[in-house]
């Protein structure tokens, strides 16, 4: 523990998927000390076409869980 779930738009690579992975990781271990073996990071693409419901389903829902919210509105 920790699991970092992450929502992307479609589109992007599998190496960049997996720096983007190994970023948070090293983000926090350097940020609170978490093992590197003890991380997780799964990523998850969104089409475009179906990120308004997401974002209304997932962030708008949610807003007491969101330390960065988005700066947008859909």
């Amino acid at each position: 523990m920790p699991h970092v779930a992450l929502h992307l738009a479609s589109g992007r690579s599998d190496a960049d998927k997996q720096r983007l992975a190994d970023a948070f990781a090293e983000a926090l271990t350097a940020t609170i000390g978490s093992p590197a073996d003890s991380i997780s990071v799964s990523i998850e693409d969104v089409a475009m076409d179906d990120w308004p419901q997401f974002y209304r389903r997932e962030i708008v829902a949610w807003p007491e869980l969101l330390f960065k919210p988005p700066g947008y509105t859909l």
